[in-house]
């Protein structure tokens, strides 16, 4: 599936650093980027669960 791709300017409280290390986005971002890209994303917005596929 391709999702149309579309800048989206960071903002504060789109996401936060893990203890790893790692960007973590945030339901904020994701409400932004209008789409769920069905990646099993931690703070989804859109009810997408990766076990349920």
């Amino acid at each position: 599936m391709l999702f149309p791709k579309k800048k989206i300017e960071i903002e504060e409280g789109d996401y936060y650093l893990t203890p790893e290390g790692y960007k973590c986005f945030t339901e904020q971002y994701h409400l932004k980027r209008g789409y769920c890209c069905q990646s099993g994303c931690r703070h989804c917005p859109y009810g997408f669960d990766r076990k349920k596929g």
